[in-house]
């Protein structure tokens, strides 16, 4: 029987300010339209990054968020 190791990695998310994390937020939204214009055009050779990219935004919304939450619960 074999023995599952399991890694807990701090996300890069998690260790970056919000400012970095708004930086990151716009340049891969700005990726995430390239890849629709070249998909748009047939040039994409794989269409699942779309998808991954996405979901990438979709974290570092979330990221930013919780990391705004946290300030203000810290402020009062």
């Amino acid at each position: 029987m074999a023995v599952k190791q399991v890694k807990k990695v701090a996300k890069a998310t998690e260790i970056k300010t919000v400012e970095q994390m708004q930086v990151e937020l716009v340049t891969k939204q700005a990726d995430q339209i390239t890849l629709k214009r070249g998909h748009a055009a047939g040039e994409l050779a794989n269409p699942r990054i779309l998808t991954a990219t996405r979901k990438q935004i979709a974290r570092l919304h979330a990221a930013i968020r919780a990391a705004e939450i946290a300030s203000a619960k810290e402020s009062k």
